[in-house]
């Protein structure tokens, strides 16, 4: 942010947007309680303007902080549309890490997640993340056109007989050919976040929003579906080139409201009649880059002030035949959704299965109330419940919905494979 943006910014009477700050180990999902988080505006990191340390969950409460106004992000505009800050973590016995470009939007939460390595690690830190513009204002290679549906009778071509939701994509960041960049095991969850994130605007109608993420799930579904790089020699899954795959960004914030379509709607992606394999949704700004016959990202914002529902927008630039499909299976999860909500009065195994999961996460959070593996769902459990969506940004109901289904054994793996990594 330039020095005028800020003079702006405590100036001008500016819009606001929340902050929120999540700590924890490197290792994977341990929260790092009473790390300190010093905030700044990016470009005078000299001076502090909030202090805060973290909960024993390893969260700041959301901080509200000066952004530029709503419509800057509501048309394609030169002025940016988004606030960056600076913030740098510290805790006892890990090692510092600053993280600059940390972007705002009016009336939005943005949740930056830190990681820090102990100081007796023998790996090597990554302490200082600079986050790079979005997409829609900066500027990146355009996508370089693809066939949607890749080619079923060439030899290793198609190698999965079902549509999976993995665990873990492996991200190349840089194009596929260069090979000093790095590659990163990243959840399928976390990708999606991120590259929303980097390539949408927080502030443009659900509708919009929902389009987007389906596009980007479809696309990186059927980089899973046909191994692609694999197939070509390489072991990543998926690259942060937009002229190849879309903006993934090391290190960088997602916004709740993004977070939270992505939890709801993880398992689907888009499909043809006859087609088994997830479509490669490509699309462009429609600004900057010019794509018939692929959706435009502002036009999407466009159709979605018009009122257009997430299925109209998708079909307005794919046609009518393309519809919304569920993967078969998902990687890595423990017990499969039990296709109804779990709530006060429930009973069974299900409820059973959750509270098991719920139990031991309530080890590495303890704002989350112990409860017995007894299968009742009665008063304590739906408290640990609203604690759990309480923490990890869900809505607080109280009811174990398909969200929080899965977000709850998404947890539970985390914390189970570090504590057999480190008993």
């Amino acid at each position: 942010m330039s020095k005028q943006n800020i003079r702006y910014l405590q100036s001008d009477n500016p819009d606001e947007g929340s902050l929120q700050v999540n700590v924890e180990s490197a290792s994977g999902t341990l929260p790092i309680e009473n790390a300190t988080v010093e905030i700044s505006y990016t470009g005078d990191p000299s001076g502090s303007i909030e202090k805060v340390i973290t909960n024993s969950s390893g969260q700041t409460e959301g901080i509200m902080l000066d952004t530029p106004p709503l419509e800057y992000s509501m048309e394609p505009s030169e002025q940016q549309p988004y606030a960056e800050y600076t913030v740098r973590v510290s805790a006892v016995g890990y090692t510092t890490v600053t993280v600059s470009g940390v972007q705002l939007l009016p009336g939005e939460r943005s949740v930056q997640r830190v990681r820090l390595l102990s100081q007796d690690s023998s790996l090597n830190p990554i302490n200082n993340i600079v986050i790079p513009a979005n997409t829609l204002f900066g500027n990146f290679p355009p996508k370089i056109p693809e066939a949607e549906i890749k080619p079923v009778d060439e030899s290793g071509e198609i190698v999965l007989s079902r549509v999976v939701v993995p665990e873990y994509i492996i991200v190349h960041d840089g194009a596929p050919t260069d090979s000093t960049a790095m590659d990163y095991y990243v959840t399928y969850k976390d990708y999606i976040k991120n590259v929303a994130s980097s390539e949408i605007y927080a502030t443009w109608p659900d509708a919009t929003i929902r389009a987007n993420i389906l596009a980007i799930m479809s696309f990186t579904l059927n980089r899973v579906y046909t191994e692609w790089y694999r197939n070509k020699g390489y072991d990543f899954t998926i690259t942060s080139s937009t002229a190849f795959d879309h903006k993934w960004i090391y290190g960088r914030n997602v916004f709740s409201n993004i977070s939270r379509i992505v939890d709801e709607i993880f398992l689907n992606y888009l499909s043809r009649p006859n087609v088994k394999q997830p479509i490669l949704t490509q699309y462009c700004d429609g600004q900057k880059v010019s794509c018939p016959n692929w959706m435009t990202q502002w036009g999407s914002k466009y159709l979605g002030d018009q009122g257009y529902n997430f299925i109209e927008i998708l079909r307005y630039y794919y046609g009518s035949s393309i519809y919304v499909n569920e993967a078969d299976e998902i990687s890595g999860i423990p017990a499969s959704w039990p296709r109804e909500n779990l709530q006060v009065g429930s009973r069974g195994e299900k409820v059973r299965q959750m509270q098991a999961q719920l139990a031991r996460i309530s080890r590495a959070y303890p704002a989350i109330p112990t409860i017995a593996a007894d299968g009742v769902y009665g008063p304590r459990t739906e408290a640990a419940v609203e604690e759990f969506q309480s923490i990890f940004g869900l809505p607080v109901t109280g009811v174990v919905d398909y969200p929080t289904w899965y977000k709850i054994s998404e947890i539970y793996v985390g914390v189970t494979r570090i504590a057999e990594l480190y008993p």
